[in-house]
């Protein structure tokens, strides 16, 4: 592939909800480009973007996928984004490093919450943007009403730049109203306007020529002085208002038919912007970007292939990267050694010597390399902005199936969570579980499969156990003695412990305030050690400890058959008999919880949160949102992802942090304690 200055590349993302159709679009594109000789479909897994297993089997994007192509002598990287709200760590990574998008609405469907939330993210961004209504071969596709919709939504700068010709199984090409020629079949043939759209052409023209006439005084005023404006003057204005984000061109087409893709591809060529348009980020400073800069490349992207090892994606924003070299990772302060570098489509490599500033190219096996870190070089080194990545909101409880999968799970996981930020993983000590949390249910069931899949670790996921505790409510006092008697030396340990409860969220603590040397000096630390390890198993169904304060404050000893471990076992004893004693309870966390969606759905989100034991703190309305925050009990809230979505359909968010520990509701509590003996039960036979 030729090299490309920083004014002849555009990187753009697709975006949309999921089901609008991107992936055929993307195909469509490719193969009008030349790219590739055959239209591959997404029902038979044969599409160039979607070519992983876990895409073809469930028919959706779950990667990001680059795409480059050259049309008109310019490089246009396509990275096609999955729709499906769990894989939106990928959305923000190619928002992060492209200068456009182009959101694509299914002309039967219209605008679905998925389009407001991408649209948000590209007004975050500040990203020029094409609207693409795709799927006009469909029943029921409705160009016009569809663009209602979309400014009913987005505003009144989001125009037709085209209008097509018959919908659904008429669908024969697209107009372009500012050529006022019609584009039918593929390959494209140039013809004339139907006649029975002229007068539709002629009103949806004027609308745009005076949106573009607006955005420049000076023919704004030859406008309104009734003069023509030439052809020249208004692709020149448009092109300068879509990449001041102030007019969205509309566009139709038919992915499917490969109807309306070379117009697609000539907008993209003629509107949006080139790296060169858009100003860099270095430190605290804006620049213009440069090949004569020091490199400055952000990785956006890690995958780990099978056979190649570690891939990393990266964007050069300034300078030169080129293959066989050495550069510097900022992030680690270390230096990286590069090897052959690539272009990508879909999954197939394509060497290169170099990747220069403005375009987008890939790297196999960096040691100390990962997504957000900038690679720049050692004597001038700089950090790029980094994408923000959303907090996880669903998590589950991975378990390995053998011996050999305990083994190998923990780095497993490691990997997959270095090609997915949006993926944590963490310990759950209360529970002895391993969690795994991520954006959804469907994200994490794909890691399950990845981690079979790419490392031959077999787990099985499940609803995390709760981290209950137990703790006590009143103050008590208990004595045990630990004495035996079998010949020779005997064994004695005998003590008195003071139990009292503290402040929620304080933790456990062990005290002594032992007089006269009734438990010696040397035998007190043997004390200690039996009620620690008594913390971590109470007495009601055998959950941890907490917020108890253990007071060892009498006692006494055998000169001859006290040990250590007498002691030890004395002190657990003590605890056990003392926290049976002081009317323990038991307790669950607590979550904040902020629910963001349509005012609407108020009413049906609060009744839900109502069944969860949730208490309602308040509300506050933003835009045409309302953000309800409440307080949950996590036992109740372990789905809520998988509930909210289905309560608003996927219009509604939230995020859910621990906030404390309280009381268990007493009926609630006998079931847990119930349940909690029948395994212990259960583990015995």
């Amino acid at each position: 592939m030729p090299q490309f200055g920083l004014a002849n590349i555009r990187n753009i993302v697709l975006l949309s909800h999921g089901g609008a159709g991107k992936t055929s679009i993307s195909e469509a594109v490719l193969f009008t480009a030349g790219v590739i000789n055959r239209l591959g479909k997404v029902e038979d897994g044969s599409t160039t973007s979607d070519y992983d297993p876990d895409e073809q089997k469930r028919r959706i994007s779950i990667n990001l996928s680059l795409l480059p192509l050259t049309w008109r002598d310019t490089k246009i990287n396509l990275l096609d984004s999955p729709g499906y709200f769990d894989f939106v760590g990928e959305v923000k990574a190619g928002i992060r490093v492209c200068e456009s998008a182009i959101v694509v609405v299914d002309a039967a469907s219209g605008v679905e919450f998925g389009t407001e939330q991408v649209w948000s993210y590209c007004n975050e961004a500040k990203l020029a943007r094409i609207i693409l209504v795709n799927k006009m071969d469909r029943e029921n596709a409705d160009f016009l009403r569809t663009v209602e919709g979309v400014q009913a939504k987005f505003g009144n700068k989001c125009l037709p730049l085209q209008l097509p010709i018959g919908a659904a199984a008429n669908f024969k090409g697209v107009i372009d109203l500012l050529t006022r020629k019609a584009y039918t079949g593929a390959p494209t043939q140039e013809s004339a306007v139907p006649a029975d759209l002229e007068k539709a052409v002629g009103d949806q023209r004027e609308k745009l020529v005076e949106a573009i006439a607006e955005f420049d005084d000076k023919l704004l005023e030859k406008y309104l002085g009734g003069e023509e404006l030439t052809l020249d003057e208004l692709k020149t204005t448009l092109r300068k208002a879509i990449v001041a984000g102030k007019i969205t061109p509309v566009l139709a087409a038919s992915g499917l038919l490969n109807l309306g893709t070379s117009q697609l591809l000539d907008t993209i060529v003629e509107y949006l912007p080139a790296p060169k348009e858009v100003k860099v980020a270095i430190g605290s400073d804006m620049v213009d970007p440069s090949e004569d800069a020091p490199l400055a490349a952000l990785v956006f992207k890690t995958a780990a292939d099978p056979y190649v090892g570690k891939l990393t994606y990266f964007r050069v924003y300034n300078g030169v990267f080129e293959s066989n070299s050495q550069v510097y990772n900022a992030n680690h302060g270390a230096a990286e050694r590069i090897g052959q570098l690539f272009m990508m489509r879909g999954k197939t490599q394509e060497p290169v010597p170099q990747v220069r500033a403005g375009d987008i190219g890939v790297v196999a096996k960096l040691t100390q390399t990962s997504t957000n870190d900038t690679l720049c070089k050692q004597d001038k080194p700089v950090k790029l902005a980094p994408i923000t990545f959303p907090k996880p909101v669903f998590s589950l409880a991975v378990h390995p199936k053998t011996k050999a999968d305990i083994d190998k799970m923990g780095s497993s996981l490691a990997r997959l969570i270095e090609e997915d930020p949006t993926l944590h993983m963490h310990r759950e000590l209360d529970t002895a579980e391993t969690i795994l949390s991520g954006m959804g249910e469907t994200q994490i069931g794909v890691a399950g499969e990845k981690l079979q899949r790419k490392f031959g670790v077999s787990v099985e996921l499940s609803t995390p156990k709760v981290p209950f505790k137990e703790t006590i409510t009143e103050k008590t006092e208990a004595e045990y003695k630990h004495k035996k008697q079998s010949g020779g030396h005997g064994q004695y340990g005998h003590v008195f412990i003071e139990l009292e409860p503290k402040p929620r969220g304080t933790g456990n603590e062990f005290a002594e305030r032992v007089v006269g040397g009734s438990v010696p000096r040397n035998f007190i630390p043997a004390v200690e050690k039996g009620v620690n390890e008594a913390f971590h198993e109470g007495t009601l169904a055998r959950y941890p400890v907490a917020d108890v304060k253990a007071t060892l404050f009498d006692g006494s000893f055998h000169p001859v058959d006290s040990s250590e471990i007498c002691f030890k076992i004395a002190g657990a004893g003590a605890f056990k008999k003392g926290f049976a004693n002081a009317h323990p309870i038991l307790i669950e966390p607590i979550m904040d919880l902020k629910v963001t969606a349509p005012g609407d759905l108020t009413g049906d989100i609060i009744s839900d949160l109502n069944t969860k034991r949730a208490r309602v703190m308040g509300m506050n309305p933003e835009g045409g949102n309302n953000t309800i925050e409440a307080e949950v009990p996590l036992a109740e809230a372990q789905r809520y992802a998988i509930d909210l979505k289905s309560k608003t359909q996927g219009r509604g968010t939230f995020t859910m942090e621990f906030t404390r520990y309280e009381e268990v509701p007493a009926h609630i509590a006998q079931k847990i304690i119930a349940e909690a003996q029948k395994e212990q039960e259960a583990a015995k036979e």
